[in-house]
């Protein structure tokens, strides 16, 4: 009768909805180049959300139709700290990762596009 539906993995705590509201205001340029081209089922039909919460978590983006993450990664040593827990967490709630340099964004978006739509596509 009624399509089974995983649960919400939304913390209910409001500082990570908080923060991925003002990342939102000021995003990186790659960041910015990526959205226009997610943004508006552009890319397989698929709909993305942009600094979404999910879990503690704050994701680049994030498609729940087909539960993967998309992170650009600016290669900060603040960054690598958090990668495997984050990583960890994500695996074991059932949702992909795929991680994305920042300046291949800029500099080979045709890749990058082929790149998530293999990953949204099955094989």
């Amino acid at each position: 009768m009624y399509a089974h539906r995983s649960p919400r993995l939304r913390k209910l705590a409001p500082e990570p909805v908080t923060q991925a509201r003002s990342r939102r205001k000021s995003p990186s340029p790659a960041e910015s180049a990526l959205w226009q081209a997610l943004r508006g089922r552009q890319v397989c039909g698929a709909k993305f959300r942009r600094q979404h919460s999910v879990g503690s978590f704050i994701l680049d983006f994030w498609c729940p139709e087909h539960r993967l993450a998309i992170e650009v990664e600016d290669d900060t040593p603040e960054q690598v700290a958090v990668e495997s827990e984050r990583q960890f967490w994500l695996e074991a709630h059932d949702i992909r990762l795929l991680r994305i340099r920042s300046d291949d964004i800029l500099f080979q978006p045709e890749a990058v596009l082929r790149r998530i739509s293999g990953t949204l596509t099955p094989p």
